[in-house]
């Protein structure tokens, strides 16, 4: 398995304790430890039984949340990770209000980083994508936040059912690598170019030499 906290692979070597039953079901606490980053995971188990054979209805990462998720960089701005943060912890048990915190991240560092400030996020996204202010693969996916956020905002029907979609775990998923790939363009990448420049200005600069232009 992959550990939820450093996420380097290992064999999974699982213990369970039981911690009781009630109507739904029987419920047991797996527990295992990363051999890399020495911290414990633990998973909830919900089970019934179908004669002697355990049958698992659900099994949920109880720690860590921000499963299968690097942990945010340093370079982002706390009031973007805070909200990108939020919507990992809530994905399992919302996917609806993990995808409105995507949202809600997106246009926060659309207005507040990229100073653009229109009367919705659709306009926002449009004026990003209109001006290419991505590079072509986030712009092919930054749209995804805008449409799979308005079904978390709003109860849109479906025409062929008449019943209201709901945000899958596969969409909000998808809005977290979204906001990953911003992070990178914006905040890491320009942090990274800079600290090598600076490292060159400053050789260069111990030469006699002219710095970077």
């Amino acid at each position: 398995m992959k550990c939820p906290h450093c996420l380097v692979e290992f064999h999974d070597n699982r213990g369970s304790k039981p911690i009781g039953h009630d109507f739904e079901g029987y419920y047991d606490i797996e527990d295992s430890t990363c051999p890399s980053c020495n911290k414990m995971i633990l998973y909830l188990a919900q089970y019934t039984y179908s004669g002697n054979t355990r049958i698992y209805d659900r099994r949920t990462l109880i720690r860590s949340k921000l499963a299968n998720r690097s942990p945010v960089p340093s370079e982002v701005p706390p009031e973007f990770a805070n909200d990108y943060k939020e919507a990992c912890l809530v994905i399992d048990d919302s996917p609806k209000a993990s995808a409105a915190l995507s949202r809600r991240c997106i246009q926060s560092i659309i207005r507040s980083h990229l100073g653009i400030k229109r009367k919705d996020l659709n306009q926002e996204i449009q004026e990003v994508i209109d001006n290419k202010l991505f590079p072509s693969d986030i712009l092919e996916s930054i749209d995804a936040i805008r449409n799979i956020g308005n079904f978390a905002a709003h109860p849109i029907k479906s025409n062929s059912t008449g019943e209201i979609l709901e945000v899958e775990p596969n969409e909000a998923d998808w809005n977290l690598d979204v906001l990953e790939m911003v992070f990178d363009f914006l905040f890491v990448r320009p942090a990274l170019v800079k600290k090598k420049r600076d490292a060159l200005n400053a050789k260069l600069k111990d030469t006699g030499r002219p710095e970077m232009k």
